[in-house]
């Protein structure tokens, strides 16, 4: 059936927009379904920046752990003097800042010397950063009140903070804690487990404690991201930050002569740290399950140093795409382009709309698509199921209508080819009729009750409408106890005029059938069949409240007056019309030549038998 338009589309289409406004300015996005496809533009992203050339760490890593072990046999924990010894050395060659990633807590009781060594090295140098960490979990009660502690601590508090607020914090010896030089370094995650950005500030009871690479922004006079946290922009698929082994470093620097390029470190963020898989410190990210917490610092660091954090679009941008997309399809789906059509552009869309994403990831833009590509293949789905159904529903009132008066097969093949003979009006075409009339009705209609005849009738034309359907033939009425049926619409039929002239000579053998059941009423029971092809004018006529499927003129007209003519000649006449176009498909006797009502010239007329 030809596309109606589907009335349900602007409730659909409503529904769609309030969705998408809802989800992104009150439920803050659907986020979680949104990082998959970020993570992996970001991956990709990665994998074309070089890593940074000032920001270096120095990695307590396997090899030095072994080193340790086998040249100085000392074993995890080392001794805070190595720390020391590595200070110095660093020192000479005037890094821009040197940060430990690794926690100086608790004191050597053992060896106090080597707590004193390292804290008269770091405390005094205004470049030498520590760790603290919120220690999430811990009883609070029993730690310090966050507004105890001194200024150069920077915990501040926020609107609505509790005065009184107490955390749990670990800090490191408080000779270097008192330094203020410290800052947060807890792993932030979201809500998948996966660590996408860095806190600018920790937020305890509404309090704000500066995280390190914040701490070291302000000692360096760098900018700090804006909020809370900023999101990670990540070089390199695997670290993106370059390594030096701590115990080869350490072990040149007690060589006289230094066998490493002079000015390493010069002008250079020195991070000390280790990713050695023992100690544990490794954590998921969008690069790997399994990410070194060194080098997530080590990324913060360097992204603060470059000022090239990664930044998250407005809200309005993610539903901003989400309505193009939808009320793009709409507008696809408004001028009559179906499924396929719409689904094919739509699979167009996702890549480009994607591309996009990753384009903008090139600005430093973390651009929300997989939201709006799911809002836009939902509005697809749904309405394509709606087009569906409403075909459907289409279909069924095609086969309820066309039922009555076409052979279902031939219902079938329009419903196949989806047309819609209301749409298409009433045509002229060269169509084949046929009229059948019952002769002796009128004693019929005297010997037995109305409701006999009623049932004798509804028996017989049924009997014929199966012959009619079974030639390909259209009933167009029933008029009293005569059928009117034709060929040639709503399908072509080439072969119409044989088509309906073999449905005659059936009707006929089947008129000898039902009357052996007529009993007294057989001899007088009979019928006459006329037939006649030629242009009519075939569609839906009517008024807007009641329509028939018919055809009109001239070649009705004369089908009819033949049917008339069968009286005492035979039961079935056709025309030379009729004749002529059934080729030699039958053996045809002729009839004579009558004159008939509205017609100037005689009418020839031919008997029509099968074929011996």
């Amino acid at each position: 059936m030809a596309k109606r338009e589907f009335k349900g589309r602007p409730l659909l289409l409503a529904l769609f927009v309030v969705l998408i406004l809802v989800d992104f300015f009150l439920l803050g996005g659907i986020t979680p379904i949104e990082h998959p496809l970020q993570d992996s533009l970001v991956r990709i992203h990665s994998a074309t920046r070089t890593p940074s050339p000032d920001v270096v760490v120095v990695d307590v890593d396997d090899p030095s752990l072994l080193a340790a072990q086998k040249a100085m046999g000392i074993s995890w924990p080392w001794p805070r003097s190595m720390y020391a010894d590595m200070l110095n050395g660093l020192m000479k060659q005037s890094p821009k800042a040197v940060v430990f990633d690794i926690y100086m807590v608790d004191p050597d009781n053992l060896r106090p010397e080597n707590d004193r060594y390292l804290i008269e090295t770091a405390a005094p140098n205004p470049k030498v950063f520590f760790p603290i960490a919120r220690l999430e979990g811990a009883d609070d009660n029993k730690a310090a009140q966050l507004k105890e502690y001194p200024p150069q601590f920077g915990f501040e508090a926020g609107p609505g903070a509790d005065p009184e607020a107490r955390a749990a914090i670990l800090f490191p010896l408080p000779e270097l804690a008192i330094t203020g030089r410290v800052g947060i370094i807890n792993f932030l995650q979201d809500a998948d487990k996966v660590g996408r950005r860095y806190y600018n500030y920790y937020s305890a009871y509404g309090w704000r404690i500066p995280s390190l690479p914040t701490k070291v922004a302000e000692g360096l006079g760098y900018p700090v991201p804006p909020g809370d946290s900023f999101v990670l922009n990540w070089r390199g698929i695997a670290g993106g930050i370059p390594h030096v082994s701590f115990f080869d470093l350490y072990s040149d620097m007690q060589r006289r002569l230094s066998q490493r390029p002079a000015g390493e470190f010069k002008d250079k963020i020195v991070i000390i740290g280790s990713n050695a898989a023992g100690l544990g410190d490794a954590h998921p990210t969008p690069l790997s399950a399994s990410y070194s917490g060194v080098d997530v610092l080590a990324t913060a660091l360097a992204n603060i140093q470059d000022g090239d954090w990664l930044r998250r679009s407005p809200p309005w941008s993610g539903a901003l795409l989400a309505l193009v997309l939808v009320l793009g399809l709409a507008a696809l789906f408004a001028r009559g382009r179906g499924p396929f059509f719409t689904g094919i552009a739509l699979l167009i869309a996702t890549p480009v709309v994607i591309g996009c994403a990753y384009f903008l990831l090139q600005l430093r833009w973390l651009m929300p698509v997989m939201q709006p590509l799911i809002f836009a293949w939902l509005f697809f789905v749904s309405m394509a199921l709606a087009e569906y159904l409403r075909e459907r529903r289409e279909r069924q009132v095609a086969i309820g209508m066309f039922g009555r008066f076409l052979d279902p097969r031939v219902v079938a093949d329009l419903v196949k080819h989806q047309r819609n003979l209301l749409d298409e009006g009433a045509k002229s075409r060269e169509v084949t009729l046929l009229f059948s009339d019952i002769r002796g009705f009128t004693t019929l209609s005297e010997s037995r009750t109305p409701e006999q005849v009623v049932q004798i009738l509804n028996r017989y034309f049924t009997l014929q409408v199966d012959v009619v359907f079974r030639h390909g033939g259209t009933v167009d009425k029933f008029i009293g106890d005569c059928i009117m049926a034709f060929w040639g619409a709503p399908l072509p039929d080439a072969d119409q005029a044989k088509h309906a002239t073999a449905a005659a000579l059936e009707m006929s053998k089947v008129l000898l059938e039902f009357r052996k059941d007529l009993g007294d009423l057989a001899e007088v029971f009979d019928i006459g069949i006329g037939i006649h092809t030629g242009q009519a004018v075939v569609g839906f006529m009517g008024s807007e409240n009641k329509l028939d499927y018919t055809a009109i003129g001239d070649t009705v007209n004369l089908a009819s007056r033949i049917e008339g003519q069968t009286k005492g000649i035979a039961r079935v006449l056709v025309s030379a019309a009729t004749r002529e176009r059934c080729g030699d498909a039958f053996d045809f006797v002729a009839r004579g030549t009558y004159k008939v009502k509205g017609r100037a010239e005689p009418v020839e007329l031919f008997e029509p038998l099968e074929k011996t």
